[in-house]
């Protein structure tokens, strides 16, 4: 018993740890980086069928991605479509985590709208972390004239994002073949299908996503483009 327990906890594992394999069915794939994937050859990833890639910018009220002005240089160079994204700290204030990253990014004419990383919880309230993804929002909506994207997962979604921020839109972390849910009327712009994905001019892994829409639909998300709403 104990050996064929064993076998089973092994076997979850290395399902956990499997390359995620490209998602068919869709028509429009991208990444997203940080400085985990270190030193990328935006030219090779030029290369291949990617069609936008999001980046990380700053984290908190202070830090800063060391890699983020190479890979936004990158990105854009290569012919991607780019976004940049904050990671959210909920014992911070928005206010400040908004001035953080506003400092840090400067959005150009067809890049996509700026992104909020929830997934982390904080020693705050629900009802203080509602208000501080609220500010955050809001402050950075009003700087760059668009409305910005929320990067979450289900558990996140359903806590703070459902009831709370229906008219955004949505970029789901779920690691399965079978697209996440959403309520209250809203339909997932963005999937973060696996984390283990594998690329040629990256190192070791790399996030994949698709975008629930064609590319005249992503286009039209772009900064200083009209908004439009992707539907599958």
């Amino acid at each position: 018993m104990r050996l064929l327990f064993a076998c089973l906890i092994a076997i979850c594992f290395c399902a956990c740890r499997s390359t995620t394999e490209r998602l068919e069915g869709y028509s429009v794939h991208g990444i997203d980086v940080s400085h985990y994937q270190s030193d990328i050859d935006w030219p090779e990833l030029s290369r291949q069928d990617l069609h936008f890639a999001f980046v990380k910018a700053t984290e908190g009220e202070s830090l800063a991605d060391h890699r983020f002005n190479t890979n936004w240089k990158g990105a854009r160079e290569a012919g991607l479509r780019r976004g940049a994204y904050h990671f959210f700290r909920p014992d911070v204030p928005g206010l400040k985590q908004a001035l953080q990253f506003i400092r840090n990014v400067d959005l150009q004419l067809g890049d996509l709208p700026p992104v909020l990383d929830i997934e982390v919880d904080g020693k705050v309230s629900d009802i203080v972390t509602v208000n501080r993804i609220r500010s955050w929002l809001q402050i950075v909506e009003k700087h760059y004239q668009v409305r910005p994207i929320i990067y979450t997962n289900l558990k996140y979604y359903n806590r703070y994002i459902a009831g709370n921020f229906d008219d955004y839109q949505v970029w789901m972390a779920r690691y399965h073949t079978v697209a996440p849910s959403v309520t209250h009327g809203q339909r997932w712009t963005f999937w973060q299908y696996g984390n283990r994905g594998r690329i040629k001019g990256i190192e070791g892994d790399v996030d994949l996503n698709v975008f629930n829409g064609n590319l005249r639909e992503l286009d039209a998300l772009g900064y200083g483009s009209s908004p439009a709403v992707s539907t599958r």
